[in-house]
């Protein structure tokens, strides 16, 4: 319900659509008054699963953005969605940010994104890349290196949960097979680079926090009950 709500706050968003296989989801967001789509069960991603009901949209432009997302920002979804409809030759785009804690660039929960001087992706993965290889042959490893070269932080960006896509792209990238490195990462957006899709890739306007873990969820309530509590 927090991710439907941010995403019907970005100016660039004309409808807003739950796609899910779950019955509990379906019954909560239709009660709370919103749209919610009911998909087949068996889906390898959830690009996928927006792709089956992006076939029956009219719309040129489809966002996905990942339902374990509830703090991201409308304006972080605006820039994702100009920075697609601005670069011509890229058929998706997507959001990074800032890490600021050693420990996000060890969890293979982070997603790290490495980027170009044109602002596209050239590699995403759950380990730490770029590898500070030079570091690391310094300090023994890369715990010690963080922990040691506080700058080497700055180097490293990570992926934030959202995907901006044309429709027909969209349809086209879903008819593909897996990949292996996708399959090994369970990252679906390999599957496009390793086919020489170009990924626009933009900062993100606030920081977010993706909830993949018991950790992230405690971290976001947290969060809220006190923007809550100073809005009140």
């Amino acid at each position: 319900m927090w991710v439907v709500e941010r995403a019907l706050s970005a100016r660039s968003v004309s409808r807003a659509l739950v796609a899910t296989d779950d019955a509990r989801i379906f019954d909560c967001v239709t009660s709370g008054g919103f749209e919610a789509v009911m998909t087949r069960k068996r889906h390898a991603t959830g690009t996928d699963r927006v792709a089956e009901v992006a076939r029956d949209l009219d719309a040129e432009i489809i966002v996905n953005v990942q339902g374990d997302e509830p703090l991201i920002e409308p304006e972080t979804i605006d820039r994702a969605v100009t920075a697609l409809i601005n670069d011509r030759e890229a058929d998706i785009a997507t959001t990074c940010e800032a890490i600021d804690q050693p420990v996000d660039v060890l969890s293979s929960a982070v997603v790290k994104v490495v980027v170009d001087d044109a602002g596209r992706a050239l590699e995403f993965s759950r380990s730490p890349i770029p590898f500070p290889n030079q570091a690391v042959s310094r300090h023994g490893s890369i715990e010690a290196a963080l922990e040691r070269e506080p700058a080497l932080l700055s180097t490293f960006r990570k992926h934030t949960g959202l995907y901006v896509y044309r429709r027909e792209f969209l349809l086209k990238f879903t008819s593909w097979p897996q990949s292996e490195a996708e399959e090994a990462e369970s990252l679906e957006q390999l599957r496009a680079l390793e086919r020489g899709v170009k990924i626009k890739v933009v900062e993100a306007s606030a920081p977010s926090i993706g909830v993949d873990t018991m950790e992230d969820l405690e971290r976001v309530r947290a969060l809220i009950e006190s923007n809550v509590k100073v809005a009140v």
